[in-house]
């Protein structure tokens, strides 16, 4: 079925762009007709898909011909493991990467003596469709190798008919199927607290984030809905939603410190460090890739190019269907490309930017309010408005989810010093995420990637025992380096919350305007 993949590649029928003011006209102008084609190709893809799913219903009963058993649909995600197929390429595609839980050395079991008192998750949004930047990217790169190449190798074949099938910035039915599952997985992890506590819901305004939560509150209630022991009513979560506009306090979106925004060496600082490591490992690949594909002439940032339209097909099809882009490229070669995305967030949003963790200050602190039950204390990102209100701003509750970014998300992990024992990543020579502290963009910030702070009560009854806290990254405890943790990756919460000095102390803050 190869040649429908070829026809219909994007799986998403519409799309609404978002601005990027760093397009020019023409650069707008190229992504409208393609859009437009697009959509009449898809017209007629669909029209005929139809006609095959109708035509399918007279085999579901169908069995493979030889063994008599009922043929079976690929299902590669699920709520507690994530993406999992074609896990030995999938998981190195940085922040590309569908979420996958990630392998822990503490057990991310609650341990059977302990009581959950408090769950908070910070999530990522869903996989989406390449911004509007890079989908204008993709398209002049694609065109350019039609255009030029006096030949295709082996493998390469397929890019001579390939159609760009890919829209702008929106999630992908894959990605909404991924939020769903998040929910899914939250509230039967949490079942003690969810079957009797309604979480407080916010998310940064951006469509494809809203969306997301909508979709985790979906699966939420699905849950809720099977839990018998539950006498919660069944019905919509609502949503605050934070607007994104320039100059808004907003601590689920970075925008406010000049100095980290508008260039210079804080902006420039991932730029640097990628560049090094891709002049490092991209000319072997790169000339591997021009001599099958002779005439074009790729530069190592067209390889790259070349690379994300690997992840992003993939998480196109609605089931997660292996792009044939992923084929251009070896098992090795795929960890060199993660490792080249670890550095763009490592050291431009996260722990390696003088200024990363500062961004995530206003949220941590807002989360030291909840674990506390005390007022904000903030003079970052935080929104004074929102905060001071209990309508906006509950202290009462005992479970939480926050909507985000990736790049957000960087700069919260690096607030929470979850990575300051780590020595700086190397920009010259590729680092397995274990020998980073548990650091690569797959591990930290994958689509629908999300922390889970839980506090708990251990060996003694409810109000009277003390209370411990600990966070997972995707799935994997992270002992903090900031208080004394114990072998469960859990600190006492008095501990944790001094051991936040940075945030605390409102980070960097100062320097944003220096």
């Amino acid at each position: 079925m190869d040649w429908i993949r070829s026809l219909f590649p994007g799986g998403r029928p519409e799309y609404t762009s978002l601005p990027e003011d760093e397009l020019s006209a023409g650069q707008r102008r190229v992504f409208r007709e393609h859009e437009h084609k697009r959509k009449l190709r898809l017209l007629i893809v669909a029209m005929f898909v139809t006609i095959l799913a109708i035509l399918g219903l007279l085999f579901i009963q169908a069995t493979d011909g030889s063994n008599g058993r009922p043929r079976r649909l690929r299902k590669c995600d699920t709520p507690d493991l994530g993406f999992q197929c074609d896990a030995n390429i999938s998981h190195s595609w940085g922040q590309y990467s569908p979420y996958f839980a990630v392998p822990s050395e503490i057990d991310p079991a609650i341990p059977q003596d302990c009581e959950l008192t408090f769950a908070q998750v910070l999530s990522r949004h869903g996989a989406r469709d390449p911004t509007l930047g890079k989908s204008v990217q993709y398209i002049y790169l694609v065109n350019r190798i039609q255009e030029n190449a006096e030949r295709y190798g082996s493998g390469f074949e397929f890019l001579k008919t390939y159609k760009f099938g890919l829209g702008a910035d929106q999630l992908t039915l894959f990605g909404e199927r991924q939020m769903v599952n998040s929910g899914l997985q939250f509230y039967n992890r949490y079942q003690s607290l969810a079957s009797k506590s309604v979480p407080f819901v916010r998310a940064s305004d951006q469509n494809r984030v809203v969306v997301s939560a909508k979709n985790w509150t979906q699966g939420y209630n699905t849950a809720l809905k099977k839990d018998e022991s539950s006498n919660l009513p069944h019905k919509p979560l609502p949503i605050l939603e934070i607007s994104e506009a320039k100059g808004l306090n907003n601590t689920l979106s970075h925008g406010l410190c000049d100095a980290f925004e508008k260039g210079g060496k804080y902006s420039e600082v991932g730029d640097s460090a990628q560049a090094t490591y891709l002049a490092t490992f991209a000319p072997p690949i790169n000339a591997r890739i021009n001599a099958n594909l002779p005439g074009v002439n790729l530069t190592n940032e067209d390889l790259i190019s070349l690379m994300d339209l690997c992840p992003f097909n993939t998480v196109a099809s609605p089931t997660g269907v292996l792009s044939p882009f992923c084929d251009l490229f070896t098992e090795e070669e795929w960890k060199l490309y993660d490792y080249y995305e670890s550095l763009g967030k490592y050291y431009g949003y996260g722990p390696g930017n003088p200024l990363g963790p500062t961004q995530g200050v206003g949220w941590v602190n807002e989360l030291i309010a909840r674990l506390t039950r005390r007022p904000v204390e903030d003079h970052t990102t935080t929104n004074s408005t929102l905060d001071e209100s209990p309508e906006t701003f509950p202290l009462d509750r005992e479970l939480y989810a926050d909507f985000s970014h990736d790049n957000d998300m960087m700069g919260i992990l690096g607030a929470l010093g979850v990575y300051n024992g780590v020595k700086p990543l190397n920009n010259n020579t590729r680092q397995e995420p274990e020998d980073a502290g548990g650091f690569s963009a797959a591990w930290t910030v994958a689509f629908a990637a999300r922390i889970y702070v839980e506090k708990m009560v251990c060996g003694g009854t409810k109000g009277n025992g003390e209370e411990l806290v600990r966070i997972l990254v995707n799935g994997r405890v992270v002992k903090p380096h900031n208080c004394e943790a114990d072998d469960f990756g859990r600190c006492k919460l008095d501990q944790f919350v001094e051991g936040l000095e940075f945030a605390r102390k409102g980070g960097k803050w100062g320097e944003c305007w220096a």
